[in-house]
């Protein structure tokens, strides 16, 4: 599971930030919501085994590798096309500057649909986490934003300590 204390979304209206922690909040938002404020969903999802799932070594082979995320809401729009970013990003807390940080790699763009709210949806992330471990990381962090090349539209995740949690699974060898 994603480590609550360290998820959070950034906001910008106007240019100004608002950061919200997901153990506050419980959830992460991402997209443009009624105000006009854009939003970035922010992941991380410790490789160690320090949040009790299995230690991903630094060898391993990704044979493949999905994050589970629920959807609590989606607004705005039919379909909301989304990009997904393997970013570093401090586990002290988000800044600021993690809203436009430049991505290590970018998933290709995928939609959140209406048929999507109240469920779960397994997102392929095999090449995240396979440069993840080419590059060493100790954290899977992930930026959740709005694809602008196509629409608008705003998606609420669940980040909740319980079964509803972000996942990630990975097979290695």
């Amino acid at each position: 599971m994603s480590i609550q204390s360290v998820d959070g979304d950034i906001g910008l209206n106007g240019g100004t930030y608002s950061i919200s922690q997901a153990n506050v909040t419980n959830n992460v938002v991402f997209g443009i919501d009624a105000g006009g404020s854009e939003f970035r969903a922010f992941l991380d999802f410790p490789l160690d085994g320090s949040n009790g799932g299995d230690a991903i070594p630094l060898d391993a082979a990704i044979v493949s590798a999905d994050i589970e995320v629920f959807v609590n809401d989606l607004s705005f729009a039919a379909s909301v096309p989304t990009l997904l970013d393997l970013v570093p990003f401090p586990v002290s807390g988000l800044t600021s500057a993690d809203f436009d940080s430049t991505p290590l790699l970018t998933r290709s763009p995928f939609d959140f649909l209406p048929g999507d709210v109240n469920n779960f949806v397994r997102i392929d992330i095999t090449s995240l986490m396979a440069e993840a471990q080419l590059l060493g990381l100790s954290n899977l962090q992930l930026r959740f934003l709005l694809d602008f090349s196509a629409a608008a539209g705003f998606v609420e995740l669940d980040d909740g300590a319980g079964a509803r949690a972000p996942l990630l699974t990975v097979e290695y060898r």
